[in-house]
């Protein structure tokens, strides 16, 4: 089964999926009985066609409306514009219309007719110092004339909803009308009520199975739309009443001055204020994957793109679903999520079942229909037919039928999504959002975890704790420790390259506080700024910021321009240590003094940056250099010539928990392997402390890794624990290797935008939620919502948990399929009739399907998990172990049921016209019970104890109480709808107890031995 699953299911993969592949295993899955309830939770591929149409659509009219544009920029002054009444009433000066077609069409001559920019602000009564004021009800007026920042998502399906798509179960209307015959020929025949008991039975049946199984479902349905929710939110950093604040993007209005830095997603359309080197990724929107440069002289933002370099402040103009991408999201959101290899695989297992249960079902009606015929030829009545007899063949009928209903197990498939729908919410409380479905299944086979440093093994919370400025080494940060040991001219250099040449800012909140906005690096470099006495608003007016060259992970370093009052240009730099230092030949003395840098100062400095780093510091080094009266802001910054300022050692302390973590990865099979862009030094030392640097383990360096051949690679690889000043390509290039050579299963972490291609290539991205630009977390499956690695722990026991709970879901339901199957066909041929009647088949899979899902599949993970290998790549969904307990359980299931059919009347002592009803009670109630305890032992696949923790999990034990229960009313009260008869005491107890004997035939069947796979 396995060979034929992967040759016809297996080219679903869990990410990044071809439409063929996705095609083609719904081909394949020609039987089955509900196809909206199946095919629920799978991606809708004509929608998705229908998005593209859009990206395209978008794609055309923009090159239209730019080429339009640039030629009616001479025609300007025929172009007129009144404000209606409403919006002029309302205090602004312009439509929520007007502002649409100009920043959508790109349309910069309607701009020009509104005084561009400028015009605009003032226009919706904002300020780009204060942005807008948020006081009494004006910002219900703006989202009344302007409208809301949210898209119009498909509405909540109501639970009457589900209950219509739970009855186009073609085998439940085949059902039905075949209780609605036999209530037409039972009451012609026999009157009312006694020739309505079997139909009622069969209907009662079907709105049992309908209302479970809808519940079911609605209740899924809820779980993710919550999970949706916790996906859509996003915050943006805004300024209104004249200070920043964090909003989310769905309260923004059109007016909103937004602050927009690398990594972030435009969250609605607006026009560029001010901001340096900014490149626009529009593919999302378009399809183009050509960068867009944004600038004063094109400063249209469109909603959903994003920023792939630079920074800037926008003016949010138009929202919601006026915007291309709110229109594009609509559609979006009904193409749903790419369905999971174990959804796919299960529809395989599902399909192959059907078939041979229709094919059982054919035979049993044959062999039925013939055990009629041959009575009545006996009898010599072949001739007369009664109503007895068409009832008689209706229920061989329904029987058959209902061979059907259970043998397509269409409750495998369902499984996989309820039991990801259940670990996802409760993944949500573990503070891990999962994105894609599929990355909850595949986490329980991860084998290396490729994880930063920052953030992730470190706290994040950073502090400057060591400093060389000016050759001098200070370990105290005590502002008079400097003061008297340097030169006044040197710390106003020091300041001015702090306070300039960063990422973040100091801002004054609502209640007057100071606080640091930035990266925990910036954040640390600007409170040390702040310690020794820097102003930072006084130094940014002090000169004027001419070029800004952002950090990023290629090049480690940020760059800036400033313009002194002098006129003159002053170029500052901070970054990696030993790459600024290469650039720079002077350096500072602590009088202040430019002084060539020698090899004693070079050796000095080198061995400072050692030692911070073998005390598990981070370092970075500031330069600055003189560029004279001569610079355009066109040109690059220099990159030469430097004169050193000093270099800083910021302390990043290792998380609580992260050693135990680690070595809780290692029990479990999962080799940890830290990527970093810190210098090597640090990186070890941070290792070692969380015990992923072994003795034998090598740690590598980004560029000597580039540089190795593929057979160094392959010797290398396997050892590698530690890659220090990687680039985001080694990363990817680390992560193909691993894949491709190796046939791991990589988890990799990212907070950066340039992480995006190795989370992409990766089997399972996990994006920060704190330090991750929102490009990361779009490109991961999994967000972690605490920036720890513990969590990442906890996601792969759950992933674990998925896997596994399915893998008991699909044990105990397919031993029920064999047996049920087997049981009916061969008493159908060998005594005529079937023990098992469509009523009783009915409930035996609600049992199997739904209530087994619930009880099987929502089982929480325990920490044996993490004592076993992972499956890896390879592994078989259904092992050598599920078949081996598939057997054992089937054989005793069978012998008991075959046993209690040719012996059981006289066991129990059974005789009088009612004999064969109480036997075939005994087998039913037999068979459940069988189930019953067989959901029990499926609780463990191996262990032999599958009672530990049993009563923690509160839906099995609901469900095991519910089953129990409604097992004992159909059998004692509802015997003329489900044919039964009450039982005695003594014939309950041998029931039960032949039930439970599975326990420990079960336990004895998992002490053959069989091979891993």
């Amino acid at each position: 089964m396995e060979s034929y699953l992967k040759e016809n299911f297996g080219d679903v993969k869990a990410k990044n999926s071809s439409e063929e592949a996705l095609q083609r295993w719904r081909k394949l899955c020609w039987l089955v009985k509900n196809r909206k309830r199946r095919f629920r939770f799978t991606a809708n591929l004509s929608k998705r066609t229908e998005v593209r149409a859009i990206q395209r659509s978008n794609q055309e009219k923009l090159r239209i409306a730019v080429l339009v544009s640039q030629a009616a920029l001479s025609f300007i002054q025929g172009i007129s514009y009144t404000v209606p009444e409403q919006v002029k009433a309302a205090g602004f000066q312009i439509c929520a219309d007007e502002l649409g077609s100009f920043v959508e069409g790109r349309n910069s001559r309607k701009l020009k007719v509104h005084d561009g920019v400028e015009g605009i602000e003032r226009k919706l009564c904002t300020s780009v110092t204060d942005g807008i004021n948020t006081s009494d009800d004006l910002i219900d007026i703006r989202k009344e004339i302007y409208g809301i920042n949210r898209f119009t998502d498909s509405p909540a399906k109501g639970f009457w909803i589900f209950v219509w798509e739970a009855l186009q179960d073609t085998t439940l209307m085949i059902l039905g009308a075949c209780a609605l015959i036999s209530l037409i020929v039972g009451i012609a025949t026999e009157g009312w009520p006694n020739g309505a008991h079997d139909g009622l039975g069969i209907v009662a049946s079907i709105l049992l199975v309908v209302s479970v199984t809808a519940t079911s479902d609605y209740k899924q349905s809820l779980q993710f739309k919550d999970l949706d929710k916790e996906k859509k939110k996003i915050t943006v950093q805004v300024t209104r009443n004249g200070y920043r604040q964090k909003i989310s993007i769905y309260d923004l209005v059109p007016g909103d001055i937004v602050h927009l830095a690398i990594g972030d997603q435009v969250p609605a359309d607006g026009l560029f204020l001010s901001g340096y080197s900014l490149l626009i990724d529009e593919s999302s929107l378009t399809g183009e994957s050509e960068p867009i440069n944004v600038t004063a002289e094109n400063p249209f933002l469109l909603s959903g793109t994003k920023v792939q370099d630079g920074s800037c402040i926008m003016l949010v103009t138009t929202v919601g679903m006026r915007t291309q991408w709110g229109k594009l999201m609509a559609a979006v959101s009904e193409g749903g999520d790419d369905e999971t290899p174990l959804q796919v695989k299960l529809n395989g297992v599902a399909t192959i079942i059907g078939k041979i249960g229709l094919f059982f079902a054919v035979i049993t009606f044959s062999v039925l229909v013939q055990g009629l015929f041959s009575r009545k030829l006996r009898e010599g009545s072949h001739w007369s037919w009664s109503g007895d007899d068409a009832l008689e063949m209706l229920e061989y009928f329904a029987i058959a039928v209902t061979i059907v209903v259970v043998a397509v197990p269409e409750g495998l498939p369902l499984a996989v999504t309820l039991s990801l729908a259940f670990a996802m919410k409760k993944m949500m409380n573990d503070k891990a959002l999962v994105r894609h479905l599929a990355a909850c299944e595949t986490m329980g086979s991860a084998t290396t975890i490729c994880s930063d440093k920052t953030g992730t093994l470190t706290t994040n919370h950073m502090t400057v704790v060591k400093t060389c400025i000016y050759g001098k080494v200070f370990s105290s940060m005590e502002p008079s420790n400097f003061f008297s040991e340097i030169h006044d001219s040197a710390v106003r250099i020091l300041l001015q390259s702090i306070f300039n040449n960063t990422g973040g800012e100091v801002v004054k909140t609502e209640g007057g506080k100071i606080e640091i906005l930035g990266t925990p690096t910036e954040t640390a470099l600007l409170e040390f700024g702040l310690l020794l006495g820097g102003d930072f608003q006084a130094e940014r007016r002090a000169s004027e910021l001419v070029k800004v060259e952002p950090f990023n992970s290629i090049k480690k370093r940020m760059g800036v321009v400033l313009q002194l009052q002098e006129g003159d240009f002053r170029a500052h730099c901070k970054g990696a240590s030993e790459i600024i230092l290469a650039a720079c030949d002077k350096v500072l003395n602590k009088e202040g003094e430019i002084v060539p840098l020698d090899e004693a100062s070079i050796n000095h400095l080198k061995d400072t940056i050692e030692q911070f780093a073998s005390e598990a510091l981070r370092t970075l080094c500031l330069a600055y250099k003189e560029i004279g009266s001569e610079f355009s802001a066109e040109n690059p910054i220099p990159f030469e010539g430097y004169t050193c300022i000093g270099i800083v050692g910021i302390k990043d302390p290792v998380r609580p928990g992260v050693k135990e973590s680690v070595a809780i990865c290692r029990s479990a099979g999962i080799n940890v392997r830290m990527v970093t862009g810190d210098n090597i030094n640090t990186a070890k030392a941070i290792a070692r402390e969380c015990g992923i640097l072994t003795d034998d383990g090598i740690a590598i360096e980004g560029p000597d890794f580039r540089l190795k051949s593929e057979e160094e690679l392959h010797e290398i690889i396997p050892r590698l624990q530690v890659m220090a000043r990687s680039s985001p390509m080694d990363k990817h290039a680390l992560v193909r290797h691993l894949r491709t050579t190796f046939q791991d299963v990589v988890a990799v972490t990212g907070d950066g935008t340039n992480d995006a291609p190795a989370l992409h290539e990766a089997d399972i991205g996990l994006a920060m939620g704190i330090s991750g630009t929102e490009v990361a977390k779009e490109s991961a499956d999994v967000i972690i919502l605490d920036d720890n690695f513990s969590t990442i722990v906890t996601v792969a026991k759950w992933g674990r948990s998925v896997y596994i709970n399915i893998q008991k879901f699909v044990q105990f339901q397919l031993t029920v399929n064999v047996v049920a199957l087997i049981v009916n066909f061969s008493s159908a041929c060998l005594t005529g009739s079937a023990p098992l009647t469509a009523v009783q088949l009915l409930w035996v899979n609600m049992i199997m399907d739904t209530l087994g899902a619930l009880a099987l599949a929502t089982e929480p993970p325990n920490d044996d998990l993490m004592k076993r290998s992972p499956v890896g790549r390879k592994g078989n969904f259904i092992s050598n172990v599920m078949w081996r307990n598939i057997f054992g359980q089937s054989v005793y299931q069978f012998v008991i049921i075959w046993y209690l059919q040719t012996s059981g009347k006289s066991v129990f002592r059974l005789d009088g016209s009612d004999s064969d009803l109480i036997l075939n009670t005994l087998i039913f109630n037999s068979f459940v019970f069988c189930q019953v305890f067989n959901e029990i032992s499926s609780r463990e696949m191996e262990n032999v104890n599958v009672f530990k923790g049993i009563l923690k999990n509160y839906v099995f034990v609901a469900v095991m109480s519910c089953t129990v229960f409604f097992q004992i009313i159909i059998v004692e009260f509802l015997g003329t709808f489900a044919n039964t008869s009450p039982l005695t005491w003594q014939q309950w107890f041998a029931s039960v107890w032949l039930g439970f004997l599975g326990i420990p035939i079960a336990a004895a069947v998992k002490m053959i031995p069989v091979g891993s796979n």
